[in-house]
């Protein structure tokens, strides 16, 4: 999974092989045997691979077909802070309300 998904990543971004290797220190054929999957990176590899991507390594490594996690904040399943502090479930449907509000007046203003 991690092979095909990296390569995807290069091709949508039009990196090199090389780009990604020098962006990494490691040789070009190093990743591109992570391409072919004929080499596993090491645990490191794969986070500095995801940080690279602008990714998780759970969507490197297949557990999530998610690019970028996502919080449904009507049922947030996370302790949501603000400053450091907990957010309430009175902001929370605060918020949700001001942002349905505000796209509803966008969609009206176009």
């Amino acid at each position: 999974m991690i092979s095909k998904r990296l390569s995807e990543l290069r091709k949508r971004k039009q990196w090199s092989l090389q780009y990604i290797a020098d962006q990494l220190n490691i040789a070009k054929s190093t990743y591109a045997g992570y391409e072919s999957g004929y080499r596993q990176p090491s645990l490191e590899a794969v986070k500095e691979l995801a940080t690279l991507f602008g990714t998780t390594t759970d969507y490197l490594l297949g557990a999530t077909d998610e690019e970028q996690p996502s919080i449904e904040l009507t049922r947030p399943t996370v302790r949501l802070t603000v400053d450091g502090e907990a957010v309430t479930e009175d902001e929370i449907i605060q918020l949700v309300a001001f942002i349905r509000a505000k796209r509803e007046f966008e969609k009206h203003k176009k």
